[in-house]
């Protein structure tokens, strides 16, 4: 683990708190697909929904390391992995996009309420037909006047059925191209926005998860995020945060298995031995460690790498490949571990393998990530 000075210990350790109280009940959460306002309000009270924003509007100004640290805790103390995914998602699809790229009205009229929780966040890229290939997008926003009128639809909004406010990408220019798209900020009320009731899905049930239909919406010309046409850099700027806060999260969460995991072995007695005295047993559990200390090591050079100004294009994909397929092998292997155990859903660990399942598909599947580190050694079409 990295070293922690004691502005972050402290951070850490208040969230620990939060983060036990938070985990009440998760079980039953799952089974019953339920997202609980009542433990979002809990959530938002710890204050980590702020911790990258500047204080001016509502946050705590905190740096992406110490932000990732607290999250990592999160992750640790937290069973109630569906709402760790609305929080980052929260926070990475609108709270980053409108502190980086938001007019100082569009700031100061929203960024309080994401950092305080009164506001949901979610942002709508992915298109039906469209998938992974956000250049090949078809929802399209045409001026007029000091609007714009978008029209399309998307699928797989993250928080959507419980979103306050959308940052919707659209194409503003018909023959695409990489100045083609462009980031609205869009409220749940617009006239013509329509929100799918939630879809049913392998893991993170308590994370809400819809489609979103756009009819003529009318958007003021000032809801636009960045530059009309630069909707792609203001996409590549949220990805790497959203990457980094959603695995830093999940990080945590190994760590929690990796300790939980360990101490079963230790106790667990089969043949008259404790389990974790047979190799098959123990390298299992050497392999979750390893596994969870490379995501470590990935996700902390990185985010520092980032924090320089340098360019992790190549570096945040083997990030979210290495981080995503440690989560799963290592909730896998915790099932292994616990046996027959492991496979009840009162026990937890299956819930936790459904949920690592996800971390291969979102923010940019794994096989897409393949191909961003082959483009930077020079290979791929």
């Amino acid at each position: 683990m990295r070293n922690r000075d004691a502005d972050q210990q402290a951070l850490c350790a208040g969230m620990a708190q939060w983060g036990k109280l938070l985990s009440e009940g998760h079980i039953d959460a799952d089974a019953r697909s339920a997202f609980e306002p009542h433990r979002w309000r809990s959530l938002a009270e710890s204050g980590v929904l702020g911790l990258p924003f500047p204080r001016q509007w509502g946050g705590a100004g905190q740096s992406l390391l110490t932000t990732l640290h607290v999250l990592e805790t999160l992750g640790e103390t937290c069973r109630e992995s569906g709402l760790n995914f609305c929080a980052t998602t929260s926070m990475a699809s609108t709270g980053v996009p409108l502190t980086a790229f938001g007019s100082d009205a569009l700031r100061e009229r929203y960024l309080p309420g994401i950092c305080s929780g009164e506001l949901i966040g979610a942002h709508a890229i992915t298109e039906p037909d469209s998938g992974s290939d956000a250049m090949a997008m078809t929802t399209r926003a045409e001026r007029d006047g000091t609007h714009y009128v978008l029209t399309g639809g998307k699928a797989f909004v993250s928080n959507g059925p419980i979103a306050d406010i959308f940052v919707v990408y659209a194409r503003t220019r018909p023959e695409g191209g990489p100045l083609g798209t462009t980031a609205f900020l869009v409220d749940r009320d617009t006239p013509g926005l329509s929100v799918g009731g939630p879809t049913a899905k392998m893991g993170l049930r308590t994370a809400p998860l819809s489609t979103l239909h756009l009819d003529s919406c009318r958007i003021p010309a000032e809801r636009v995020l960045g530059r009309v046409g630069g909707g792609l850099l203001v996409l590549d700027h949220v990805m790497k945060r959203e990457i980094l806060f959603g695995f830093t999260v999940q990080l945590g969460e190994m760590r929690h298995r990796l300790e939980r995991t360990a101490a079963y072995a230790r106790e667990r007695r089969a043949f008259g031995h404790p389990i974790g005295d047979y190799q098959a047993v123990s390298h299992r559990v050497v392999d979750m460690k390893i596994r969870t200390e490379t995501s470590a090591k990935w996700l902390y050079d990185t985010a520092e790498r980032l924090a320089a100004g340098e360019d992790i294009t190549a570096d945040l994909a083997i990030t979210k490949i290495l981080a995503s397929e440690a989560a799963l092998s290592t909730s896998l292997s915790a099932v292994r571990v616990f046996g027959g155990a492991g496979y009840l859903a009162e026990v937890g660990l299956e819930k936790e393998v459904r949920a690592a399942v996800a971390g291969t598909l979102y923010s940019g599947t794994n096989d897409i990530q393949y191909n961003h580190v082959a483009s930077a050694l020079g290979l791929g079409g």
